[in-house]
């Protein structure tokens, strides 16, 4: 048994947050416990690391009897392996990403969980979800950034400059780090966030005048990890006609409440990242309106929600889960660049990262994500998803972010 799979651990309550008992004996909400976003040193030794995942992504394929394929599919800049994992043989594909920034480390924990259960279970729903699906995981899409704990890849402008000529004399892009970002210094080891560097058009080469860009409009797939997930989503693409589904995991900050309590927030959910491309706003991309999904979008965001509300019987933290902002408009991410091209989309953003939080909480919080991908995949492969009501989605209470706000760049998620 991995170490991160002692579920007895999910039923223990977020230390710094109260009950859910105690905050409605109060006539008004109280405030938090003490909480801070001051970037710290941590220790990140429980989390796997990227040998370890290899090691455990073998292990897996190894005990699954031949239903999960593990492959490698891409290379970062340093030369690190970016894995894909596969199992089912259903006709509707699900992909889930995971460490895009490498100092968000639940969403590979969760990942291989569930790639070992449904490689190795025999139950009603194991079978039903490989049936009818064929999920595709790929737990660490960027392990430079992972290996130095930090959200930035490890790729200066004038390597990219080598490998496209064509982009000589540009300005940086915007979304490239030489400065102190959330603790870390990048002056000596410069990096981009590759987050930001996706484009809708999946065929699309990188052009001198769409630098330096900006946060409200399309990347460059100037990265070797971002190339590779965009040749994953392009290959599952051609094979099964779309990509059904796809889910991001994330992390947020650490000290953000659930509306009218004092409880931290576990998770948030989105499936809103770009304007709808039939509206004005949207008008950039108009030719993604016949295949963009947003109601599609808000369903899987309700399976997710309902399955950790359900879950909440068992530990309260699971059901401290709220929207992550809606008026954003980032087209350079994964998430919104897919989207358009007609996968329904979903974003978790977990409780904090390894230079807030490190490893507190880590099990319960894997755990969360594991049971949100858990409702996805079983409401996906029964067709509940298709009955679920979307206006439940904006439904989901805010998130409460006190004194801080969403940055035009959103450069603390």
């Amino acid at each position: 048994m991995r170490r991160w799979q002692a579920w007895a651990l999910a039923t223990a309550v977020l230390g710094c947050a109260v009950t859910p008992a105690a905050a409605t004996s109060s006539p008004a909400p109280a405030a938090p416990p003490p909480c801070s976003e001051e970037p710290r040193e941590n220790s990140v030794t429980e989390f796997t690391s990227h040998d370890e995942m290899l090691v455990e992504l073998d292990r897996i394929e190894r005990i699954s009897d031949g239903r999960v394929s593990v492959r490698e599919v891409g290379r970062s800049h340093r030369g690190r392996e970016i894995m894909s994992a596969r199992v089912g043989t259903g006709p509707k594909v699900v992909l889930i990403t995971a460490e895009i920034h490498g100092n968000e480390k639940t969403g590979p924990d969760a990942a291989m969980d569930v790639l070992e259960f449904l490689g190795t279970s025999e139950s009603a729903k194991a079978r039903q979800i490989r049936s009818e699906l064929t999920v595709v995981a790929m737990p660490k899409i960027n392990p430079d950034a992972g290996e130095l704990d930090r959200r930035g890849n490890d790729l200066t402008w004038e390597q990219v400059q080598q490998e496209f000529p064509q982009l000589r004399g540009a300005p940086e892009p915007w979304n490239y780090y030489t400065g102190s970002r959330q603790g870390d210094d990048y002056s000596q080891r410069p990096g981009f966030d590759i987050n930001r560097d996706y484009h809708p058009d999946l065929d699309y080469r990188p052009q001198r005048a769409d630098f330096p860009g900006a946060s409200d409009r399309p990347g460059w797939y100037l990265s070797p990890e971002t190339r590779t997930v965009r040749d994953v989503y392009r290959a599952l693409r051609a094979e099964f006609g779309t990509v059904d589904t796809y889910v991001d995991l994330h992390h947020q900050g650490a000290c953000y409440t659930v509306p009218g309590t004092d409880r931290f927030v576990t998770l948030s959910l989105s499936g809103k990242f770009v304007a709808d491309p039939s509206t004005p706003e949207g008008a950039a991309f108009a030719e993604f309106a016949d295949t963009y999904r947003p109601e599609y979008s808000k369903q899987l965001n309700v399976a997710a929600y309902n399955a950790l509300q359900s879950a909440a019987n068992r530990n309260p933290d699971f059901g401290n889960i709220t929207l992550y902002p809606q008026d954003v408009n980032l087209p350079g991410t994964g998430l919104g660049s897919f989207q358009l091209n007609g996968s329904g989309a979903v974003l978790f953003e977990v409780r904090g990262q390894t230079q807030t939080l490190g490893e507190q909480h880590r099990e319960m919080l894997t755990r969360a994500v594991y049971i949100g991908l858990d409702g996805i995949l079983s409401s996906v492969a029964s067709g509940q998803v298709n009955h679920l009501d979307p206006a439940r989605y904006d439904q989901i209470p805010p998130t409460q972010r006190g004194d801080q706000v969403l940055r035009t760049a959103t450069d603390i998620e």
